[in-house]
């Protein structure tokens, strides 16, 4: 028997990875509007950098979008009917955080101070539902890499 789907379930359909248009219907419209801004905003920030990549984590996880270079710098996942985006924070992107820490929402801190802590660092997921949300995450980014400068 199927289980109804709830908020957060991932999209594990593994015969291939999901288009613009099933990402689109699985986390609505709202969250696509956060997905294809974000998208945009890497883009644009880090011009040639990142070729995002799909990935399958497995029944339970299903697909992702990850954006990588040498280091994991973040991946955007599709939950049914939300959107959230994984940053791994490693030992001196954490310095820094705790650096800026009063200069961070604080919504963003207890976030923070409570996501697990791993041998290879912090992971924080964060779903993303307004533009102060996407805001957050892409100051993390840039705090995490910053934008190679245009001269």
């Amino acid at each position: 028997m199927e289980q109804p789907l709830q908020v957060g379930d991932r999209i594990t359909d593994k015969s291939s990875p999901p288009d613009d248009s099933a990402v689109r219907s699985w986390i609505g419209r709202k969250a696509f509007a956060h997905w294809a801004e974000l998208q945009k905003w890497i883009d644009a920030s880090y011009p040639g950098v990142f070729s995002p990549d799909w990935l399958y984590g497995g029944k339970k996880r299903g697909w992702s979008l990850r954006y990588k270079k040498t280091k994991a710098f973040c991946t955007l996942l599709p939950e049914y009917k939300r959107l959230s985006v994984l940053v791994v924070l490693g030992r001196a992107e954490r310095a820094k955080f705790d650096e800026r820490r009063y200069a961070w929402r604080p919504e963003l801190v207890k976030h923070y101070d409570e996501a697990p802590t791993y041998p290879d660092g912090k992971w924080l997921t964060m779903a993303i539902s307004s533009a102060t949300d996407r805001h957050d995450v892409t100051e993390l980014l840039a705090m995490k890499r910053p934008p190679p400068s245009r001269n």
